[in-house]
């Protein structure tokens, strides 16, 4: 019996067809398992949850059964309460499925603290440059000490008391100056 021969016989064709049948019924049960399994064509509407504070957040959440997840605390928005969302991934009205977590970016209760650097002997405009760069405000209420520099720095001061180096404070804080104002010899 030649290949030829073979592949026209009835028991080739017989084998051929079942296992036709068979690739067809096993994709058709895959299809529809996979469907069934993965909640084919459901769709949850991913609500707004900025400004939310966490329990909040939590409440909607459960509500609509979805999970979230706390990625991230960024840097103090003052537009935004404390403790509660900037950013959310997925983006509102994003359609999800139920038991998707959606990703959350905090806002930290306050400014994060900075080292007070070492301004002494440098001139007002030196240590206003200095300041503002890393995240303070520079005050108008300078008070001025009998020094041989004139508008040079020999002190901070915030809330009313000295401040040095080493010290922190938060980000946005407001500090003056303690400046010489050129009379001493």
């Amino acid at each position: 019996m030649g290949f030829l021969q073979f592949l026209k016989s009835k028991a080739f064709l017989i084998q051929l067809a079942i296992a036709v049948v068979g690739v067809l019924l096993f994709i058709f049960f895959l299809q529809w398992w996979l469907g069934y399994t993965t909640n084919h064509n459901q769709k949850i509407q991913v609500p707004n949850l900025h400004k939310m504070s966490l329990n909040d957040v939590e409440r909607n959440l459960e509500e609509l059964n979805l999970d979230f997840k706390v990625i991230d605390s960024a840097s103090f928005n003052p537009e935004y309460p404390p403790k509660s969302v900037i950013e959310q991934n997925p983006e509102v009205g994003d359609f999800v499925k139920e038991k998707r977590k959606i990703y959350l970016t905090l806002n930290p209760s306050k400014y994060r603290d900075i080292n007070i650097p070492d301004l002494n002997g440098k001139t007002k405009r030196q240590a206003s440059t200095h300041l503002k760069s890393i995240g303070f405000k520079v005050g108008k209420n300078h008070i001025y000490v009998p020094d041989i520099g004139k508008n040079v720095v020999r002190g901070l001061k915030y809330k009313g008391k000295q401040i040095g180096l080493g010290d922190k404070l938060p980000k946005n804080s407001t500090i003056d100056f303690i400046l010489g104002d050129g009379t001493r010899n």
